[in-house]
């Protein structure tokens, strides 16, 4: 029987719902390192950003103690969390959230697949892991 992911985190404690989401974004992180590895950049940036939004939801739990809003939007996510950020961070953010590609539309999957050189891709990863630095170093966790 389903019972929901809500109902299952519910009964988390907050430390613990915030290694899930921190374990799950170390998870990601890897993903989008071997895609990148095996020269899929669009796919690589892709779980970029899904490391980034679970990176996020552990900071969320851990600032503000209750479970993060469902939802893929950085900017919103950062938001939650009450911490100090700077616009290029927040622009940064906004731009990622472009990653996050709805299936459905494939002429913009097929733009953004074209805009997902090596190149951008290389910038776009140190972004990530700037981005990731900075948060983690807001959980203080190693």
């Amino acid at each position: 029987m389903y019972i929901g992911f809500r109902a299952i985190i519910g009964y988390m404690n907050i430390r613990k719902l915030q290694n899930y989401w921190f374990d799950g974004y170390k998870d990601v992180l890897l993903t989008a390192e071997k895609l990148y590895e095996a020269k899929r950049y669009h796919h690589c940036l892709f779980f970029g950003h899904l490391a980034l939004e679970k990176l996020l939801k552990a900071v969320v739990v851990n600032k503000i103690k209750t479970h993060a809003t469902p939802t893929h939007d950085l900017v919103k996510l950062v938001k939650a969390t009450n911490i100090e950020i700077s616009a290029e961070i927040l622009d940064d953010l906004a731009e990622i959230n472009k990653f996050n590609i709805n299936a459905r539309y494939d002429s913009y999957k097929l733009a953004f697949y074209k805009t997902a050189t090596k190149e951008y891709t290389i910038i776009w990863r140190l972004k990530i892991k700037k981005i990731s630095i900075w948060l983690k170093s807001k959980l203080n966790q190693k």
